[in-house]
């Protein structure tokens, strides 16, 4: 299949990756339909949560996506943003597929977004996958 995008890096979408010794269903619940559950249970010996945005449009940008994400965790009520606070990883994890071209690729965050990300206690994450990373994958 022939894209648009092909052999050309370019930003994916930013996930928001939770690790706790809690159960994190009740953020996960607390933040209703403004996520995408792509994960939210138990591995191994730890609660994991892996979301993303709803309605996260393709031509918006990491910073902005990064920046909506810290507004709904900061308008959390007060359980729900304790659970927050309770997880050991908190990561905003930015993805970019690599590609042959540009020859370098940038994704700048603006100072009030670090700032949001700090004020959550939080972490910015990068990954890099591979071109077509997942195309072969079967259908869930």
């Amino acid at each position: 299949m022939t894209r648009k995008t092909e052999g050309m890096t370019h930003f994916l979408n930013v996930d928001l990756d939770l690790h706790s010794k809690f159960d994190l269903q009740p953020l996960v619940a607390a933040m209703g339909r403004k996520v995408l559950v792509l994960y939210v249970g138990r591995y191994k010996r730890t609660y994991q949560a892996h979301l993303e945005l709803a309605r996260s449009g393709l031509s918006e940008s990491a910073d902005s996506t990064v920046r909506r994400f810290c507004a709904l965790i900061k308008a959390l009520p007060g359980a729900a943003f304790a659970v927050w606070n309770a997880a050991k990883v908190r990561d905003f994890n930015i993805g970019v597929e690599a590609g042959t071209h540009p020859n370098s690729y940038e994704i700048a965050l603006a100072p009030e977004t670090v700032s949001a990300v700090s004020e959550v206690n939080a972490r910015i994450v990068l990954t890099v996958v591979a071109s077509g990373f997942g195309e072969n994958e079967p259908a869930a």
